[in-house]
Parts: C-alpha cells; sequence; structure tokens
C-alpha cells in the first residue's frame, strides 16, 4: 500500500474565546490515499467543516498529529481546492473569469491557466457559458462553475462543505452523477462533508462517520459498489446494508 495523502492520529480542535473553551473535534484518526473520494458524514455540529478548514490549512490543530503530502512537499494555498454550500460566484466577473480567479491569485502563467480553465468548463457542460455572468445561470450550473473553479489551479485535494445542500433534490441527484464522473475523469483526491447518509454512500469510496460534537470518529470504512455508480444502485441491497450500518453507529432506529 502506498503512503497515505492524509494521515490523522487523535486530531483535536479547541476554539478559545476569553476564558471559554470549546472542544469542536475530539478525537479524529485515519487515513486518505489519493485518489479516494472521501465523504465525511454525521449530525450538525459535530465538526465536519471544522475538520474540513484543519485539511485546507485554514485553522491549526491543538492535539494529535496531521501529515498531509505523502512524503512529498504540500502547500495548502497551492494544493488544495475548496467548494462551498454557495457557489460564491463574483457577480460582476464572467464564469471563466470566476473559474481562473485562484490561478489570478496564484499567479500563474495566464494563456496556460485560460486553457485549462475553458477545458474545464467543458467538462462540467458550461462550455457555452464562458461569458455568462453568474445570474445568468441555474444554482446547479453555478456549483458546476465553482467545482470548475477549484480544479483550474490544478491542486492535489478538493474539500468540498456541503457542495450540494442548497439545491433542489432532483438537482442534487444530477449533482451527484456529475461529482462522480468529475472525479473519475480528474483522478483527484476528493473529501466531502454532507448530511446526507445516502449521498455519503453513493459517492464515497471510503465513509468517515463522525458522531454528535465534538466529532469523534466512529468508523472509517471502504464503501465497496460496483462502478460506475448510477441512481438506482441506491436500490439496492449492498447500498441499504452501507446506509444501515451509518444508522447503526449514528443510533438512529
Amino acid at each position: 500500500m502506498s503512503e497515505p495523502l492524509i494521515r490523522m492520529r487523535q486530531l483535536r480542535k479547541v476554539y478559545r474565546k476569553r476564558n471559554e473553551e470549546f472542544l469542536a473535534v475530539s478525537d479524529v484518526s485515519m487515513d486518505i490515499h489519493a485518489g479516494d473520494m472521501v465523504s465525511l458524514v454525521g449530525p450538525s455540529g459535530c465538526g465536519k467543516s471544522t475538520l474540513l478548514k484543519i485539511l485546507a490549512g485554514l485553522h491549526g490543530h491543538d492535539g494529535g498529529t496531521l501529515e498531509i503530502g505523502g512524503g512529498s512537499t504540500f502547500q495548502p494555498g497551492r494544493d488544495v481546492g475548496m467548494v462551498f454550500q454557495q457557489p460564491l460566484l463574483l457577480k460582476w466577473r464572467t464564469i471563466l473569469d470566476n473559474v481562473l480567479l485562484p490561478a489570478d491569485i496564484l499567479g500563474l502563467d495566464k494563456k496556460a491557466a485560460r486553457a485549462r480553465a475553458l477545458a474545464l468548463l467543458d467538462m462540467v457542460g458550461l462550455s457555452g457559458f464562458a461569458d455568462k455572468l453568474p445570474y445568468e445561470l441555474s444554482g446547479g450550473m453555478q456549483q458546476r462553475a465553482a467545482i470548475a473553479r477549484a480544479l483550474v489551479h490544478d491542486p492535489k485535494l478538493v474539500l468540498m462543505d456541503e457542495p450540494f445542500g442548497a439545491l433542489d433534490a432532483l438537482t442534487r441527484e444530477k449533482m451527484n452523477l456529475e461529482m462522480l464522473r468529475i472525479w473519475e475523469e480528474t483522478g483527484k483526491t476528493f473529501v466531502v462533508v454532507t448530511h446526507s447518509i445516502q449521498e455519503a454512500v453513493f459517492l464515497g469510496t471510503h465513509c468517515a462517520v463522525l458522531t454528535a460534537g465534538p466529532a469523534r470518529m466512529a468508523d472509517h470504512f471502504a464503501i465497496d459498489l460496483p462502478a460506475p455508480r448510477k441512481l438506482h444502485l441506491k436500490t439496492s441491497p449492498a447500498f441499504g446494508q452501507h446506509v444501515s450500518r451509518i444508522y447503526d453507529l449514528l443510533g438512529v432506529e
């Protein structure tokens, strides 16, 4: 087995305000290998987003160990792409210019970045919308642009915080399929936070289940479902077994 891209051991995070302390993450240990699609699932307020921010380098940790890079150099600002629940597109920039934003900030070669941005827009099904403004796109299309933006600087790790939580049910199902296609085409490592147990099982090659806050790892297991995954997979006994396993871990009857 190759060296994991991410190794966490008894990770801990405490927020401090004046004389008070709030334990957000108490004990998280797992390995994530390059090319994995890892779902982080758990109840609201359990520390999933905090864990994502630690992986992104936005927060430090107060205990345990975190190793990212698998033995190679890893720079959070350069090697991480982020997708949030809302697309957060700049309304005065075209879709292409929004996708190019990380490349602009990092000072990447403009010609190469533009070519990559256009290729990504094509990959996410927005090749005809490069010159549109965000308000001219639907919510699902805006989120596709946000995914392209997260990939434009060729990161090693893509972190997604409830990326489809603001979409209607049907659009969310379609975006799940698109997300799997994009993951397969790029070969990137994805970590996706979700409140949806079914979404966690459908998307993930692995699933990390966190208990009610402070976050503690209840389980981390592989999801051995056939590929390519289609929506009818959700009706299969194997899919139901994984869902039931998470229900049991979270104490849902």
